[in-house]
């Protein structure tokens, strides 16, 4: 199959990464590059140096770096988020005055000013035409507005896990995986939702990360329920341990409850 010279790009932090062609240009990682998207032309940030990847993982044709990212281009985009706070404050006065429910969470400039992106939380549809043309007439340009789920407003404004890092969407999760109640099942975790949910209400990414292993370990273990023997007594296992291996015991004689290793107890059928 054939393969493709690229260079992985990405255009915001923990944001999904484009491939794109390197060209003639020499890059590294942590360069800044000016390229060609759908949206026009664009600064990202060169995460993966260059690589050959088969077609098959490539969305072609492969549009290439127009260039290495100058002074002037760092001023540009230091520029734009000046001008995105100042439109942030435009737009939730905007947003107050015709009385809309809904949450602005981020604003955003195109890199060339031809565009800006207002992203927002609502629990419903929202009309908002008389405010985009209000927008318009402030900033004589192109508005857009794009409602976003919970997910990605976290992803956007960031905050602190449970665990009492970073979240993992705003730091390095490029996109989001599906994540279910099964998986916590698997765990043997508790399915109280506050245990399990994240700061945007929904199920925390993180229980996707060890599932794998979870699901093959189980594989080899006993369900609870089921009736065993060792060399200790009958009984019957109450909880399991993939992690360990082991298998919690309820004996017969003496209601006591004892830990195994799987390997050293014995399915019965009675």
């Amino acid at each position: 199959m054939k393969q493709y010279d690229v260079v992985g790009v990405r255009f915001k932090q923990a944001g999904k990464i484009y491939y794109f062609d390197p060209d003639s240009w020499e890059l590294e990682v942590g360069d800044g590059v000016i390229v060609e998207t759908a949206r026009g032309l664009e600064y990202g940030d060169v995460v993966v140096s260059k690589k050959q990847v088969e077609e098959s993982e490539l969305v072609l044709p492969l549009k290439k770096v127009v260039r290495k990212a100058t002074t002037n281009d760092k001023e540009t985009m230091k520029e734009n988020k000046e001008k995105a706070e100042e439109a942030f404050k435009i737009c939730s006065e905007k947003i107050e005055s015709h009385n809309l429910d809904m949450k602005l969470i981020d604003v955003e400039y195109t890199f060339d000013s031809s565009k800006i992106i207002f992203y927002f939380t609502a629990d419903g549809r929202i009309d908002f035409r008389e405010l985009v043309k209000d927008l318009a007439a402030v900033f004589r340009t192109r508005i857009e507005l794009r409602q976003i789920g919970v997910r990605d407003e976290a992803k956007m404004l960031g905050g602190l896990g449970c665990c009492g890092r970073p979240l993992c969407c705003n730091t390095f999760l490029g996109e989001f995986d599906p994540v279910s109640i099964k998986m916590a099942k698997e765990q043997n975790l508790s399915l109280n939702p506050n245990k399990i949910s994240g700061i945007c209400g929904r199920l925390m990414c993180c229980l996707r990360y060890e599932n794998e292993h979870y699901k093959e370990a189980n594989k080899e273990l006993p369900n609870i329920g089921r009736r065993v023997k060792t060399n200790v007594g009958k009984g019957k296992i109450v909880e399991v341990n993939p992690l360990k291996s082991n298998v919690k015991i309820e004996l017969d004689d003496s209601k006591t409850w004892v830990d195994f290793p799987a390997t050293e107890v014995e399915i019965i059928e009675e």
